[in-house]
């Protein structure tokens, strides 16, 4: 009978052979699904993966498998706790050390020591898998094939990495930490050396070399917020097809999305009682995050919820309400350099929200009033503090004899029914005193995204809880708005200001972009849809219809 070799006696055999004929080491991949079983092996032959009957080197969850072979500039790999992702890429650079002597440098934004980098798991898996010819120092590897693997931190100094001569292949760890610096200067090093002659020259020359002449960046990431330079970048465009298929492709980019249930050894890793655990004590949101790798799109003192928002999805359909009566578009025109947004509401249904990168303010406020005459809502508000005080002769011009009711929002300025005692929900647990408007709030933007909050924590008790209000008091967002990832990060990333007075005050657009958390323009459009607006019966008189528009 055949006896099996070790790891360690393989590759002493194959090292052997390989310096007696001048080939090359190839790795053996063994794909494995995850149920635990051997799917096949696989095998880099020339420039291509064949399968073959051999003992593997490297096992590898099936769900990386095209992270193996993919020739992709770059590779994204990304989930929540278990998942396998770290380990499951640094296999393939070591391989990639092994097999042709790649040079790899694995990078993340903050690294004051060697002892905050992989260096230590890229160490235990060279001996996990028994692989010889490395020289570990303290600061790098070294292989006899003339391969290496540094490391380096980005924050300090992000151009450092454009003088990164010779390497081919570059890993990103927590790469959802990499600041917009970070990656628009990372991201050009992922390019071929200039070569020397005429283009048809070197188109000749490149078309003929082998594909590991390919300069790759893989970056593996539990992302954080959607609104982070990271998912901006490399997730929230291609959201849809990673939501539906956990894969997305291109010439360009190769993105996984894996999780704990994609990792053949997730049972044996002793996580299971933790992330049951996690389940039954941790809000939908955080669970979902640590453990499925969802966007974890909120701040410190934020006033809504990720899981509030997530439950007022189309909770018109779960909870049975139709989109009627008052029709209302809101109209942020924001700062300058930032985008401007515009939101539409019919009755308690948000219908649609959008944002417009438009440098100039007439353009942007064309814009909205283009949608804004076709849709012919009961009200259009706009932000009349700041940049929106000049806006008034330009809205009227546009709307006026159009039946519109037209209100200048200014956050800054004094509540509605000042006198009104302060209606607080049952079971919510905000401190202080039963009080009037008056004393409730600081100012009207306050008193319009409290509105805002209450409506979302009454539609998530009634979604999740099966507690009873009506339409009236909910909020649903519908699942057609283009933009609703960016619109959830606003929203769940409005923080609560302390004041000495108790009152509620929300964090102004200035101190929210110094904390880093971008100015939300979306949100404000949603929150200006709060303010109570009469409208008298002959303000309907061309009203023409009360069904959902198909025009935003």
């Amino acid at each position: 009978m055949r006896k099996k070799l070790t790891h360690e006696a393989l590759a002493a055999c194959e090292k052997k052979v390989h310096a007696a004929t001048g080939e090359r080491h190839s790795t053996v991949f063994g794909i494995v699904h995850p149920d635990g079983r051997l799917l096949r092996c696989i095998e880099k032959s020339g420039n291509e993966w064949i399968e073959v009957d051999k003992q593997p080197h490297i096992y590898t969850a099936e769900k990386l498998e095209k992270a193996v072979t993919s020739n992709k500039r770059f590779i994204i790999v990304i989930g929540g706790r278990g998942s396998m992702k770290s380990v499951g890429v640094i296999d393939i650079m070591l391989a990639g050390i092994v097999d042709y002597g790649d040079k790899v440098f694995f990078l993340r934004e903050y690294q004051e020591s060697i002892s905050e980098s992989v260096h230590a798991l890229n160490k235990d898996e060279i001996e996990r898998l028994g692989l010889t010819g490395f020289e570990i120092q303290e600061n790098a590897i070294y292989h006899e094939g003339g391969g290496i693997a540094k490391y380096k931190g980005l924050s300090r100094n992000p151009a450092s990495i454009k003088s990164a001569a010779g390497f081919r292949r570059f890993m990103t760890e927590e790469a959802a930490t990499l600041s917009d610096d970070s990656i628009t200067q990372l991201t050009p090093t992922a390019r071929k050396k200039a070569r020397f002659g005429l283009p048809s020259e070197i188109a000749q020359l490149v078309e003929k070399e082998d594909v590991l002449s390919n300069v790759q960046m893989f970056f593996v990431a539990n992302p954080n917020s959607s609104e982070d330079p990271f998912s901006k970048r490399f997730i929230v465009p291609f959201l849809k097809h990673l939501e539906k298929d956990g894969y997305y492709e291109d010439d360009l980019h190769l993105i996984i999305k894996m999780n704990y249930m994609d990792n053949p050894w997730y049972m044996l890793s002793g996580l299971e009682q933790e992330r049951v655990f996690d389940y039954e004590n941790k809000s939908r949101a955080k669970y979902d995050h640590i453990w499925l790798g969802a966007f974890l799109d909120t701040v410190d003192n934020s006033i809504i919820e990720a899981e509030w928002f997530d439950a007022c999805i189309d909770a018109h359909i779960k909870l049975g309400f139709e989109p009627k009566g008052q029709e209302r578009i809101a109209y942020d025109p924001a700062d300058s350099g930032d985008d401007k947004a515009i939101a539409y509401q019919h009755g308690s249904v948000v219908l649609g929200c959008s944002s417009n990168s438009a440098g100039l303010i007439d353009t942007a406020t064309d814009w909205a009033l283009s949608h804004t005459a076709r849709i012919k809502p009961d009200v259009f508000l706009w932000d009349a503090d700041g940049i929106g005080l000049g806006l008034k002769r330009q809205i009227n011009d546009a709307l006026t004899g159009k039946k519109i009711k037209l209100i200048a929002f200014h956050g800054s300025g004094e509540k509605f029914d000042p006198k009104q005692p302060y209606d607080s929900i049952e079971g919510d647990n905000w401190e202080g005193r039963p009080r009037n408007n008056e004393d409730m709030f600081t100012n009207l933007r306050a008193q319009c995204y409290w509105a805002l909050r209450d409506r979302i924590f009454k539609t998530y008790l009634a979604v999740k809880k099966g507690r009873y209000y009506s339409p009236d008091e909910l909020i649903s967002f519908s699942s057609g708005i283009s933009e609703l990832t960016k619109l959830r990060a606003e929203v769940c990333r409005i923080p609560r200001k302390h004041v000495s007075s108790g009152r509620i005050q929300i964090l102004d657009k200035a101190s929210m972009k110094k904390l880093g958390i971008a100015s939300p323009n979306m949100a404000d459009a949603i929150m200006m849809l709060q303010l109570p607006v009469d409208i008298y019966s002959e303000d309907y008189e061309d009203y023409e219809d009360e069904t959902i528009r198909d025009t935003w």
